[in-house]
C-alpha cells in the first residue's frame, strides 16, 4: 500500500498540463497588445537603471574600455536563452511564461519551482527598482527625505534589512498597481511613452560621447595615469589603471566584467508573459524577444563606447557616471536630461515588472497551483485583478529587505535552465499519440527497462544499439528517439551535476592555489577530460535523433550544441552566488513547498484529468501551430 501511495503521489509530482485552453477560460482577458506594444514590454524592463549605473562599475572596476566587449559577450550568453524563449512563444502562445512551459513538457513540480522562483525574481526587482526610484528622487533635494525618515523612525535592524521605512517607494508601487488595474491597453500605452523617452535619451548620450569623446582615452597608458592623479586634488577617487590601453584589466576583467552585464540583459522573458493578451502570440512573442535584444544590446554597447570615449575609465564614477561625465566634457545642464531618462527608465522598468509577475501569479492560480481566488478577473477591465494586488503586496513586503539583488539573478536563472532544458526535450518528440498505457509507462517509468530503445533488444549486441543510437531509421521523431533523449537528457543533467561540483572545487582552488592548476596537476586534468567525453558522447547521441519537424515562425538553431552551452552559462553563474544567497533561496522554495504540497497537489485541475503524456502535451502543442495538422 506503501508503495501505491509512494506512485501514485510521483504521477502527481510529474503530471503534465495540456495546452489546449481550458473550458471557459479562453478569451477571459483582452487581446489588445500588439508587437510594437511587446517590444517595449522587453525594452523597458531590460533597459532599466541598469544602462545608467551598470556601465560605470564594470568599466571602472573590471574592464575599461572593453566594457563593449563584456557587453556583447553577455548579449551573446543572453541570445542563447532568449532564442529558447522564441521558440516556445511560437509553440506555447499562453500567459506564464517559463512556468507555462515548464508544465506542458518537464511536469507540474519542476513548473510549481520555476514560476514560484520567477515570482521571488520579480518581487526583489519591483523592490529595488522602486527603492531606486526613491533614492533618485531623494538625491535631488538633498538627501533631505532619508534624514527625516531615519530621524524619525530609528531602526536598529540587522543588515539585510532595509536602513528606514521607504514610504516614496510604497506609493510608486501603488501607483503603479493602479495603472495595471486600469487595463492591459492603458497600461501598454504608459509604458511605451516612458520607453520612448528612455530610449530617446540613450540616443541622445551615445550621439554626444561621439560628438565630445576622444579615442585617445581607449589607448590611455601609465603615464596619462600619472598625470591624472597629478592634477587630482584626491588621487584615492581614481580608480584602478589597470596596464592600460583598450583592455587595461585583460582577458579575465572582461569575462569577469561580461559575468556582470550579464544581468543587464534579464527582462526580455517578461515579453512571453503576455500570451494570453497578444493579438498574435506566435509571432510577435518570438519577433519581440529577439527584436527586444538587440535594441538593448546596442544601447548597452553605444553607452558603454560614449561614456568611455568622454571619460578615462580610471576617471569614471562609479554611482553616477553620466551626470559626471557631461560635468567632465563641461556639458553640465546634459545632466538633467540624464535625470529624466532615469526616471523614464525606472517607472517603465517597474511597470514592466509587475505586469508580468501579475501574470505568472494568475496562471499559477488559473492551474490551481496557488490559491483560486488570485485567478479573479475584472469583468470590465479583464485584467487578473487580485492577481496585481497580490503581486503588488508581496513586493512591496521586500521593499523592507536590501541586498537581494543575487538572489533575484539566482530566480532568473533558474528559470531560464528549465526553459531550455524543455525547448531541448520537446524538438525531439513525436507528433502522433501514444496509447494510455504506452503514455503510463514512459511517463512514471515502470516499464522504462522494457520500453528502452537501450534494452528492447538485447539479442541484438552493442553494435546494433549503438547504431541505432547514432544513427536511427527514421528520420521523424519516434516513441524510441523520444525515449532516447530523455535518458540522454537525464544522463546529461547527472552529468551537469558532476560539473558542477567540480566547478566549485576549482573555484576554490583558483582562488586559492592558482599555481597549482595550471601546472597540469594529473587528476583534475584526468576528471575534466572524462566529463567532457562522457558530455560530447550523450550530446552527439542527442543530435543524431530526428528533429519534430512541425514548422515553426521560430526555431532554435544549431540544436543540442544551443541549449546545451546555455545551460552551462547558466549554472556557472549560478554558481558565483555565495552559500548565504543559496540559504535564502532554500528558505523561498521551503515557503512555496509548503503552499503546493498543502494546496496545490490536491486542487490542481490535473487532478481528475490523470497523467498527462509527453505525446499528447506535443500534439497539442503543435495543433496550436498554423499550417499543422493532428496525426
Amino acid at each position: 500500500m506503501r508503495c501505491q501511495d509512494l506512485r501514485q503521489c510521483g504521477q502527481k509530482l510529474v503530471r503534465r498540463r495540456p495546452l489546449k485552453p481550458r473550458e471557459g477560460s479562453e478569451g477571459r482577458m483582452s487581446r489588445c497588445l500588439n508587437t510594437l506594444d511587446l517590444v517595449a514590454l522587453g525594452v523597458g524592463i531590460t533597459l532599466g537603471a541598469g544602462v545608467y549605473i551598470l556601465p560605470g562599475e564594470v568599466t571602472r572596476n573590471k574592464a575599461g574600455p572593453a566594457i563593449v566587449i563584456s557587453f556583447l559577450v553577455a548579449a551573446l550568453s543572453s541570445v542563447l536563452s532568449g532564442l529558447c524563449y522564441a521558440e516556445f512563444g511560437a509553440r506555447a502562445p499562453g500567459s506564464g511564461s517559463a512556468y507555462l512551459y515548464s508544465y506542458v513538457t518537464v511536469g507540474e513540480l519542476c513548473a510549481f519551482i520555476t514560476g514560484w522562483n520567477l515570482l521571488l525574481s520579480y518581487a526583489i526587482t519591483i523592490a529595488s527598482v522602486a527603492r531606486a526610484w526613491s533614492s533618485t528622487f531623494d538625491s535631488l533635494i538633498g538627501n533631505h527625505m532619508s534624514r527625516a525618515l531615519r530621524g524619525t523612525f530609528p531602526l536598529h535592524v540587522p543588515s539585510f534589512l532595509a536602513k528606514y521605512p521607504d514610504f516614496l517607494a510604497l506609493g510608486v508601487v501603488l501607483v503603479m498597481m493602479g495603472i495595471l488595474v486600469l487595463g492591459a491597453r492603458e497600461s501598454a500605452l504608459v509604458n511605451k511613452w516612458f520607453t520612448g523617452i528612455n530610449v530617446l535619451v540613450l540616443g541622445f548620450i551615445i550621439l554626444s560621447g561621439f560628438i565630445k569623446g576622444d579615442l585617445h582615452n581607449w589607448q590611455l597608458t601609465e603615464q596619462d595615469y600619472a598625470l591624472a592623479a597629478a592634477g587630482s586634488n584626491d588621487s584615492s577617487s581614481l580608480g584602478p589603471p589597470g596596464s592600460g590601453g583598450f583592455a587595461p584589466f585583460g582577458f579575465d576583467g572582461i569575462f569577469q566584467g561580461a559575468a556582470t552585464c550579464f544581468f543587464g540583459f534579464v527582462g526580455f522573458d517578461a515579453i512571453a508573459t503576455t500570451g494570453g493578451e497578444a493579438q498574435d502570440p506566435q509571432r510577435s512573442i518570438p519577433f519581440s524577444i529577439v527584436v527586444s535584444l538587440l535594441i538593448c544590446f546596442l544601447a548597452y554597447f553605444g553607452v558603454s563606447a560614449a561614456l568611455t570615449l568622454m571619460v578615462p575609465y580610471y576617471q569614471i564614477h562609479p554611482e553616477s557616471p553620466l551626470p559626471q561625465a557631461f560635468l567632465h566634457i563641461g556639458w553640465g545642464p546634459a545632466r538633467y536630461v540624464v535625470v529624466v531618462g532615469t526616471f523614464c527608465a525606472l517607472s517603465s522598468s517597474l511597470l514592466g515588472t509587475m505586469f508580468s509577475m501579475s501574470r505568472v501569479t494568475y496562471a499559477m492560480a488559473d492551474d490551481r497551483l496557488l490559491f483560486q481566488g488570485l485567478a479573479q478577473i475584472h469583468p470590465r477591465t479583464r485584467t487578473p485583478i487580485m492577481a496585481i494586488l497580490a503581486s503588488g503586496t508581496l513586493a512591496a513586503l521586500f521593499l523592507e529587505f536590501s541586498n537581494l539583488v543575487d538572489l533575484m539573478a539566482i530566480g532568473t536563472l533558474l528559470a531560464y535552465s528549465f526553459v531550455v532544458i524543455s525547448v531541448l526535450v520537446l524538438r525531439y518528440q513525436p507528433d502522433q499519440k501514444l496509447s494510455m498505457k504506452e503514455k503510463t509507462e514512459n511517463e512514471i517509468g515502470t516499464s522504462e527497462r522494457e520500453a528502452s530503445p537501450l534494452e528492447s533488444v538485447p539479442e541484438a549486441g552493442i553494435s546494433r544499439i549503438l547504431k541505432s543510437l547514432c544513427d536511427p531509421i527514421s528520420t521523424n521523431p519516434t516513441r524510441k528517439s523520444g525515449q532516447i533523449v530523455y535518458g540522454c537528457s537525464s544522463l546529461f543533467s547527472s552529468s551537469l551535476t558532476l560539473a558542477v561540483l567540480l566547478l566549485m572545487i576549482l573555484t576554490m582552488i583558483l582562488a586559492q592555489r592558482s599555481r597549482y592548476v595550471f601546472s597540469g596537476d594529473p587528476a583534475y586534468t584526468t576528471v575534466a577530460v572524462l566529463l567532457l567525453l562522457l558530455i560530447i558522447g550523450v550530446t552527439v547521441i542527442i543530435w543524431r535523433q530526428p528533429q519534430n519537424p512541425s514548422p515553426l515562425t521560430f526555431r532554435v538553431p544549431a540544436l543540442p550544441v544551443l541549449p546545451l552551452v546555455s545551460i552551462f552559462v547558466n549554472v556557472y553563474l549560478m554558481m558565483q552566488m555565495t552559500s548565504g544567497i543559496w540559504v535564502q533561496l532554500g528558505i523561498w522554495n521551503v515557503i512555496g513547498f509548503a503552499i503546493y504540497f498543502g494546496y496545490g497537489i490536491q486542487h490542481s485541475l490535473e487532478q481528475n484529468n490523470g497523467q498527462q503524456p509527453p505525446a499528447s502535451t506535443f500534439q497539442a502543442l503543435d495543433e496550436n501551430i498554423p499550417g499543422t495538422e493532428s496525426s
